[in-house]
């Protein structure tokens, strides 16, 4: 059963990842677009360097092309963020990428992105999954075949109104005259080129480290967490480096390492960004936030006269939200990030260049600046707990977290508990904990933030021993 979660559909390959599920999703997709009316513009596909693909989006094109709908094929390996600037840029209705973005090597997936560029909605992909289901056979034509009857078409360069977009926001000149040093792990991803390209652009001093393609990621996860970016971490010390940074395998998600080695987190990633927007460049407004994302951002909102918007996990409702009370910037503690204006998706490529922005503006290091927001605010330390868990142990779990309602015995006073996505329990000090499932793995998380360590760990333990875990 193909389903389609946060993140789009993602399987393991050579056990759902097959030829025979990617084209049915292709019918399905084309199903869609017929009964809604859309085929008379064409689908951009795009697909990362994970291992097949490129073959997979080539499957894609071919069912596609078999259903007489016009396929932009893209001629290199592409960030989801370019398919969906594409689709926004384009009045597109639809665009594919083929990426299990942050997932092990041995996933992939595919993403639907639609109208204005963003994430399908609940009802979008619920209607996919259906049309999927009921699809009897995927009707194709070879590769080649579309390209003769030009129904699959090349683009041989798509990047440049998505850069032109990017460092037409920029202060290039403050970049330029910084000089700044760079060291760049693009995680063996898809990002690699069009970071590269506006670092280049700034004059900065670029080097870089797993920018070739790697179906195994180098043996890594490629999420730039602070285990993923170690290397990352001590090159940028012994290089004497301004800057590190990491992106995912799809280029939507950031991890950036301090000139003295210390990983900057996706948290403070999203708090130094919407402070310096905010009282640097002047970009006036709200922030939103996931509901596992820190709450300093709401304390750094509230002193500077704005609101700080809480909405569920799945980056298409912090697009949604940010559209809705005009934020001027969105994200959530798993890395990924966007802006006013941009596209209504995750940008590692932005955000970075924005970060680097920062840095040659204010003549500080993140862990400067971030000291002195903490100074100001107080501390906020996040703890995360991560369960792999079998099918048949969830419904018990889900029974009793979200059924039964039972709650662990808390250190600290509960004010509210809400259900909304998983059970996510706020406490007096403005703590809290969150504990759902994962809408891209197999997983159970749990999420705990506090005034401290210990205090985020207690609420953890306290789950923990709820569940038998």
């Amino acid at each position: 059963m193909i389903q389609f979660g946060t993140g789009g559909w993602r399987a393991e390959i050579g056990s759902d990842f097959i030829k025979s599920n990617v084209c049915l999703v292709g019918q399905g997709v084309c199903d869609l677009m017929k009964q809604q009316g859309k085929t008379d513009k064409p689908v951009i596909i795009g697909y990362d360097r994970r291992f097949l693909s490129l073959e997979a989006g080539k499957w894609l094109a071919e069912v596609l092309a078999g259903n007489g709908i016009h396929v932009i094929f893209l001629h290199r390996s592409a960030p989801t963020p370019l398919v969906m600037h594409t689709v926004k840029n384009q009045n597109l209705y639809f665009g594919l990428e083929v990426t299990a973005s942050h997932n092990p090597p041995i996933y992939n997936g595919i993403k639907l992105i639609v109208e204005e560029g963003r994430d399908a909605d609940v009802d979008t992909t619920g209607l996919l999954e259906k049309l999927i289901a009921e699809v009897k056979e995927s009707r194709s034509i070879s590769f080649e075949e579309g390209l003769d009857k030009g129904l699959i078409s090349y683009w041989e360069n798509p990047f440049n109104d998505f850069l032109d977009d990017i460092i037409g926001v920029l202060d290039m000149q403050a970049i330029r005259d910084h000089g700044l040093r760079i060291l760049f792990d693009p995680m063996h991803g898809s990002a690699t080129y069009p970071l590269m390209t506006i670092f280049y652009t700034a004059r900065c001093t670029l080097d870089t480290i797993h920018n070739n393609k790697d179906a195994y990621f180098g043996g890594m996860m490629p999420a730039p967490t602070q285990n993923t970016l170690r290397d990352l971490s001590k090159l940028v010390v012994d290089g004497g480096y301004d800057l590190g940074i990491g992106v995912d395998g799809d280029g939507d998600r950031l991890g950036i390492i301090d000139r003295n080695g210390e990983y900057i987190n996706a948290n403070q990633i999203l708090v130094l960004l919407y402070y310096y927007l905010h009282e640097y460049k002047g970009w006036k407004g709200p922030v939103v936030r996931n509901l596992a994302t820190t709450h300093m951002l709401d304390a750094v909102a509230k002193s500077l006269g704005e609101q700080c918007f809480e909405v569920p996990v799945g980056f298409k409702y912090i697009s949604s939200k940010i559209d809705e009370v005009d934020a001027v910037l969105g994200g959530e503690s798993s890395g990924g990030l966007t802006v006013r204006g941009h596209i209504h998706g995750k940008d590692s490529v932005y955000a970075a260049s924005l970060f680097a922005e920062m840095i040659c503006k204010t003549g500080k290091s993140p862990s400067e600046l971030f000291a002195e927001l903490e100074a100001k605010y107080g501390k906020y330390e996040m703890v995360e707990f991560n369960l792999p868990f079998a099918p048949s142990a969830k419904d018990e779990i889900v029974k009793k977290v979200m059924v039964d309602r039972v709650l662990p015995e808390f250190i600290k006073k509960v004010t509210m508990v809400s259900y909304e996505d998983g059970c996510k329990v706020y406490f007096e000090d403005d703590s809290f904990v969150i504990c759902r499932f994962s809408g891209t793995e197999p997983l159970l998380r749990i999420f705990a933030e506090g005034k401290d360590k210990d205090q985020a760990q207690s609420y953890i333990d306290a789950w923990k021993e709820l569940l038998g875990l």
